[in-house]
Protein backbone atom coordinates (compact mmCIF):
# COMPACT_ATOMS: atom_id res chain seq x y z
CA UNK A 1 0.00 0.00 0.00
CA UNK A 2 2.71 2.36 0.90
CA UNK A 3 4.81 1.81 -2.19
CA UNK A 4 1.86 2.06 -4.41
CA UNK A 5 1.06 5.55 -2.09
CA UNK A 6 4.84 6.57 -3.43
CA UNK A 7 4.41 5.38 -7.25
CA UNK A 8 1.61 7.40 -7.72
CA UNK A 9 3.21 10.48 -6.22
CA UNK A 10 6.16 9.97 -8.49
CA UNK A 11 3.79 9.59 -11.63
CA UNK A 12 2.03 13.27 -10.74
CA UNK A 13 5.40 14.99 -10.69
CA UNK A 14 6.31 13.48 -13.73
CA UNK A 15 9.44 11.35 -12.45
CA UNK A 16 10.22 7.99 -13.75
CA UNK A 17 9.76 5.09 -10.70
CA UNK A 18 12.84 3.22 -11.67
CA UNK A 19 15.24 6.20 -11.01
CA UNK A 20 16.36 6.12 -7.18
CA UNK A 21 16.99 9.67 -6.66
CA UNK A 22 15.43 12.98 -7.79
CA UNK A 23 16.93 14.48 -10.66
CA UNK A 24 19.08 17.95 -9.73
CA UNK A 25 16.46 20.18 -11.05
CA UNK A 26 13.73 18.46 -9.42
CA UNK A 27 15.56 19.24 -6.12
CA UNK A 28 16.52 22.62 -6.67
CA UNK A 29 13.93 24.98 -5.27
CA UNK A 30 13.13 28.25 -5.84
CA UNK A 31 11.98 31.62 -3.40
CA UNK A 32 10.88 34.66 -4.15
CA UNK A 33 13.83 36.16 -2.28
CA UNK A 34 13.24 39.83 -0.44
CA UNK A 35 16.09 41.74 -1.63
CA UNK A 36 18.15 43.75 0.88
CA UNK A 37 21.47 45.88 1.10
CA UNK A 38 22.98 44.77 4.39
CA UNK A 39 25.41 47.22 6.35
CA UNK A 40 27.72 44.96 7.66
CA UNK A 41 30.22 47.57 9.12
CA UNK A 42 31.75 46.35 12.66
CA UNK A 43 29.34 42.89 12.32
CA UNK A 44 30.91 39.44 12.86
CA UNK A 45 31.23 37.45 9.58
CA UNK A 46 32.62 33.78 9.45
CA UNK A 47 33.97 32.50 6.30
CA UNK A 48 34.95 28.37 6.32
CA UNK A 49 37.27 27.78 3.62
CA UNK A 50 40.17 29.47 1.95
CA UNK A 51 40.29 28.76 -1.83
CA UNK A 52 39.75 31.75 -4.59
CA UNK A 53 36.01 31.61 -4.08
CA UNK A 54 36.42 32.16 -0.36
CA UNK A 55 39.01 34.76 -1.66
CA UNK A 56 36.37 36.82 -3.59
CA UNK A 57 33.93 36.50 -0.75
CA UNK A 58 36.29 37.94 1.60
CA UNK A 59 37.54 41.16 -0.07
CA UNK A 60 33.61 41.83 -0.70
CA UNK A 61 33.48 41.22 2.98
CA UNK A 62 35.49 43.58 3.73
CA UNK A 63 35.02 46.32 1.40
CA UNK A 64 31.69 45.80 3.13
CA UNK A 65 33.23 46.95 6.97
CA UNK A 66 32.76 43.44 8.28
CA UNK A 67 35.15 41.84 11.72
CA UNK A 68 36.18 38.71 9.16
CA UNK A 69 36.86 35.09 10.57
CA UNK A 70 38.70 32.62 8.47
CA UNK A 71 38.33 29.00 9.31
CA UNK A 72 40.40 26.80 7.04
CA UNK A 73 43.44 24.49 7.12
CA UNK A 74 44.61 26.18 4.04
CA UNK A 75 44.29 29.80 2.54
CA UNK A 76 45.53 31.26 -0.75
CA UNK A 77 48.22 34.21 -0.53
CA UNK A 78 45.77 36.65 -0.90
CA UNK A 79 43.79 35.67 2.01
CA UNK A 80 47.46 35.12 3.63
CA UNK A 81 48.47 38.83 3.13
CA UNK A 82 45.35 40.28 4.44
CA UNK A 83 45.83 38.39 7.50
CA UNK A 84 49.73 39.93 7.73
CA UNK A 85 47.64 43.39 7.05
CA UNK A 86 45.57 42.47 10.35
CA UNK A 87 42.47 42.87 8.08
CA UNK A 88 41.53 39.45 9.28
CA UNK A 89 41.61 36.81 11.54
CA UNK A 90 42.08 33.68 10.26
CA UNK A 91 41.95 30.04 12.58
CA UNK A 92 44.23 27.75 11.06
CA UNK A 93 41.96 24.24 10.98
CA UNK A 94 38.90 22.73 9.75
CA UNK A 95 35.31 23.48 10.93
CA UNK A 96 34.47 22.48 14.66
CA UNK A 97 30.39 22.77 15.93
CA UNK A 98 30.92 25.97 18.24
CA UNK A 99 32.77 28.29 15.77
CA UNK A 100 29.63 30.10 14.67
CA UNK A 101 28.89 31.49 18.14
CA UNK A 102 27.23 35.17 18.65
CA UNK A 103 27.98 35.90 14.41
CA UNK A 104 26.21 38.01 11.94
CA UNK A 105 26.74 36.14 9.08
CA UNK A 106 28.12 33.18 7.74
CA UNK A 107 30.03 32.35 4.32
CA UNK A 108 30.57 28.35 3.81
CA UNK A 109 33.11 28.10 0.29
CA UNK A 110 34.17 24.74 1.05
CA UNK A 111 34.21 21.72 -1.42
CA UNK A 112 33.23 19.41 1.20
CA UNK A 113 29.45 18.54 0.80
CA UNK A 114 29.51 17.48 4.65
CA UNK A 115 31.23 20.25 5.95
CA UNK A 116 28.76 22.36 4.58
CA UNK A 117 25.69 21.18 4.82
CA UNK A 118 27.39 21.33 8.77
CA UNK A 119 27.99 24.81 9.18
CA UNK A 120 24.44 25.27 7.31
CA UNK A 121 22.80 23.43 10.42
CA UNK A 122 25.04 24.89 12.73
CA UNK A 123 24.76 28.09 11.66
CA UNK A 124 22.61 30.72 14.10
CA UNK A 125 22.78 33.09 11.86
CA UNK A 126 22.28 34.47 8.55
CA UNK A 127 24.39 31.71 5.90
CA UNK A 128 25.46 31.11 2.68
CA UNK A 129 27.25 28.23 1.19
CA UNK A 130 28.48 28.98 -2.33
CA UNK A 131 26.58 27.31 -4.86
CA UNK A 132 23.95 25.53 -2.54
CA UNK A 133 20.98 27.59 -2.33
CA UNK A 134 18.68 24.71 -0.52
CA UNK A 135 21.34 25.26 1.89
CA UNK A 136 20.97 28.77 2.46
CA UNK A 137 18.98 31.39 3.78
CA UNK A 138 20.31 34.12 1.99
CA UNK A 139 21.69 34.45 -1.57
CA UNK A 140 24.08 36.25 -3.08
CA UNK A 141 23.50 38.45 -6.42
CA UNK A 142 25.47 39.01 -9.71
CA UNK A 143 26.41 43.05 -8.46
CA UNK A 144 27.90 45.71 -10.46
CA UNK A 145 28.94 48.54 -8.67
CA UNK A 146 29.74 51.95 -10.30
CA UNK A 147 31.32 53.52 -6.83
CA UNK A 148 27.82 54.11 -4.76
CA UNK A 149 25.54 52.62 -7.57
CA UNK A 150 24.99 49.22 -6.76
CA UNK A 151 23.08 46.96 -9.36
CA UNK A 152 21.94 43.39 -7.86
CA UNK A 153 21.01 40.44 -10.04
CA UNK A 154 19.28 37.02 -9.10
CA UNK A 155 17.19 34.47 -10.42
CA UNK A 156 16.35 32.94 -7.41
CA UNK A 157 18.88 31.05 -7.53
CA UNK A 158 17.66 28.60 -10.73
CA UNK A 159 20.05 30.51 -13.21
CA UNK A 160 23.48 31.75 -11.82
CA UNK A 161 24.62 31.94 -15.60
CA UNK A 162 21.59 34.36 -16.43
CA UNK A 163 22.35 36.59 -13.94
CA UNK A 164 25.86 36.86 -15.20
CA UNK A 165 24.68 37.51 -18.74
CA UNK A 166 22.17 39.92 -17.55
CA UNK A 167 25.11 41.47 -15.47
CA UNK A 168 27.55 41.88 -18.11
CA UNK A 169 24.50 43.27 -20.64
CA UNK A 170 24.08 46.21 -17.80
CA UNK A 171 27.75 46.72 -17.12
CA UNK A 172 27.63 48.18 -21.32
CA UNK A 173 24.31 50.31 -20.19
CA UNK A 174 26.33 51.74 -16.73
CA UNK A 175 29.87 52.19 -17.36
CA UNK A 176 31.99 53.25 -14.78
CA UNK A 177 31.17 56.96 -15.58
CA UNK A 178 28.24 56.37 -13.31
CA UNK A 179 30.39 56.46 -10.61
CA UNK A 180 32.38 59.84 -11.40
CA UNK A 181 28.55 61.46 -11.57
CA UNK A 182 27.48 60.05 -8.67
CA UNK A 183 30.55 61.54 -6.58
CA UNK A 184 29.81 64.90 -8.29
CA UNK A 185 26.05 64.77 -7.85
CA UNK A 186 25.96 64.24 -4.06
CA UNK A 187 27.64 67.29 -3.60
CA UNK A 188 25.76 69.37 -5.50
CA UNK A 189 22.22 67.57 -3.58
CA UNK A 190 24.09 68.21 -0.20
CA UNK A 191 24.51 71.68 -1.38
CA UNK A 192 20.88 71.91 -2.80
CA UNK A 193 19.85 70.73 0.36
CA UNK A 194 21.22 73.54 2.17
CA UNK A 195 20.91 76.34 -0.70
CA UNK A 196 17.18 75.81 -1.89
CA UNK A 197 15.05 76.33 0.81
CA UNK A 198 11.91 76.25 -0.90
CA UNK A 199 10.65 72.11 -0.92
CA UNK A 200 9.04 72.40 -4.10
CA UNK A 201 12.01 73.82 -6.26
CA UNK A 202 14.63 72.07 -4.40
CA UNK A 203 12.86 68.77 -5.50
CA UNK A 204 12.46 70.00 -9.09
CA UNK A 205 15.85 70.79 -8.85
CA UNK A 206 16.92 67.42 -7.44
CA UNK A 207 14.98 65.60 -10.23
CA UNK A 208 16.17 67.28 -13.29
CA UNK A 209 19.83 66.11 -12.21
CA UNK A 210 18.61 62.48 -12.93
CA UNK A 211 16.28 62.99 -16.32
CA UNK A 212 16.62 61.38 -19.01
CA UNK A 213 18.50 63.99 -20.98
CA UNK A 214 20.75 63.80 -18.29
CA UNK A 215 21.48 60.09 -18.53
CA UNK A 216 21.65 60.16 -22.25
CA UNK A 217 24.53 62.74 -22.13
CA UNK A 218 26.56 60.32 -19.65
CA UNK A 219 25.81 57.30 -21.80
CA UNK A 220 26.91 59.39 -25.16
CA UNK A 221 29.99 61.68 -24.52
CA UNK A 222 30.84 60.28 -20.32
CA UNK A 223 31.32 62.32 -17.73
CA UNK A 224 33.68 64.62 -19.52
CA UNK A 225 30.03 65.34 -21.37
CA UNK A 226 27.93 65.74 -18.64
CA UNK A 227 29.96 68.38 -16.86
CA UNK A 228 29.01 71.07 -18.32
CA UNK A 229 24.99 70.28 -17.15
CA UNK A 230 26.39 69.68 -13.99
CA UNK A 231 28.02 73.01 -13.87
CA UNK A 232 24.95 74.60 -14.69
CA UNK A 233 23.05 73.11 -12.37
CA UNK A 234 25.27 73.63 -9.62
CA UNK A 235 25.59 78.01 -10.15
Amino acid sequence: MKREAINEKRKKINFKSSSPIMPHALRLTSHLYYPAFLNLKGKKAVVIGGGKIAERKILSLLKAGAEITVISPEITKRIEGEKRKGRIKHICRQYRKGDLRNVFLVVSATDSHVINKHVSDDAPSLVNVVDAPALCNFIVPSVIQRGHLTIAISTGGISPGLSKLIRKELEHLYAPDFAHYLRSLKKIRSNAMKEITDKKKRTAFLKSLASKEVMDILRQKGFKGVKRVLLRFST
